[in-house]
């Protein structure tokens, strides 16, 4: 290593640790070039690791046959331009105040966003938290509001939980326009993708917390694609890699947790029981990825009063791509944000194209931010 690479690593919380895991990074990578005879892909599904990976800069100090690659880890990113059309589609109904997290708001769809409806005059509202739009719903009894579920399986049991509040409270004037992706079905669509080139799998933190380890085990054992749950902390991040070459060095095939303090085997019952009593799995379409089967949820039956979109059946405009956009192809694994022709030229933070761009999580805005150049 250079001595920018040894500044770097004693910049870590523990450098010593950090010193440790990248030599066996090293060895177990040099061991398995001698055999493989070319790079080894470990693609990261988390939207968090992608930000902390290029916010370290320790790829920097990886070897060279180690490659990471961003896989469809962010939320916003992976809500397809149909999804986002439906979303503007409900601010142009009378009496409805849409209520959404920040990062959609920039989002553009085929022909608006939520920023420009809001400026067009719409009623829009910024929570952070669907109890929040729950309680102005009750502030507010004149308004229809409709908080959009954006998320994967670490923020539809919060939604869950507000539905069922709705329903004790009998607040009629809530609904909820239901857009949750759940992350193993697509890594089953990832894995059976011939253009996508992995060999394991960094496997996401948040989700893990609730779903647990046992739904990736299928990667392992009809696929033969290890897969390793980790934190955010550089340090966290390290450990996997080291975990998942230790895995492919010996040929195994395994799913290991490396974020104990937080992800359990069975994941949190609590709020797997929340997901069970109000959604039920369903097809969903992801941008890049294209319609999975039960990759999202809808409400059950007995909740249907809440889906904003069977209450208001809003028209919604024929969906048109971003011209020149490949945010699908980047959150694929197929395509480096900075090989897309717009990147940087025409696609920045302040100008978005796509949505991989607009998401502080994305794969774009994290690689403009701390790997350009």
């Amino acid at each position: 290593m250079t001595m920018p690479d040894m500044a770097l690593l004693d910049s870590f919380r523990d450098p010593l640790l950090a010193r440790r895991l990248l030599a066996a990074i090293q060895n177990r990578a040099a061991h398995l070039a001698e055999h493989t005879k070319r790079p080894v892909h470990l693609m990261e599904v988390c939207g968090t690791h992608t930000v902390a990976i290029a916010r370290s800069g320790f790829c920097s100090v990886l070897p060279e046959s180690v490659r990471l690659i961003s896989g469809p880890g962010c939320p916003v990113c992976v809500t397809s331009n149909s999804d986002i059309d439906r979303i503007i589609a409900l601010t142009r109904i009378p009496g409805v105040t849409l209520a959404s997290f920040g990062d959609m708001i920039r989002v553009p769809g085929s022909s608006s966003s939520l920023q420009t409806r809001k400026a067009e005059g719409a009623d829009i509202e910024v929570l952070y938290s669907p109890l929040d739009a729950l309680r102005l719903a009750q502030e507010r009894p004149e308004r229809q509001i409709v908080f959009v579920g954006v998320g994967f399986e670490t923020t539809a049991p919060l939604i869950a939980a507000t539905v069922e509040r709705a329903v004790a409270q009998g607040v009629e004037n809530f609904s909820v326009l239901v857009a949750h992706k759940r992350v193993p079905p697509a890594l089953a669509a990832l894995v059976n993708d011939t253009e996508v080139a992995l060999d394991a799998l960094i496997l996401p933190g948040h989700v893990s917390t609730v779903i647990g380890s046992e739904p990736y085990r299928f990667l392992a054992r009809d696929h033969n694609i290890p897969g390793v749950i980790t934190g955010f902390e550089p340090l966290d991040v390290l450990q996997g890699i080291a975990q998942l070459l230790e895995l492919l060095a010996a040929g195994r095939a395994d799913i290991e947790i490396a974020y104990r303090r937080a992800v359990h085997v069975e994941g949190n019952p609590t709020a797997l029981a929340a997901l069970e009593r109000v959604f039920e799995p369903s097809d969903a379409t992801w941008r890049g990825l294209g319609r999975i089967a039960q990759s999202g949820y809808v409400l059950r039956e007995e909740f249907a009063a809440f889906d904003a979109l069977r209450r208001f059946s809003p028209e919604v405009e024929p969906t048109v791509e971003p011209q020149g956009c490949r945010c699908g192809e980047v959150l694929r694994g197929v395509m480096a944000p900075g090989d897309c022709p717009l990147f940087a030229r025409v696609c920045t933070p302040a100008h978005p194209v796509g949505p991989c761009m607009v998401s502080s999580e994305g794969s774009c805005a994290a690689h403009y931010r701390y790997r350009r150049g």
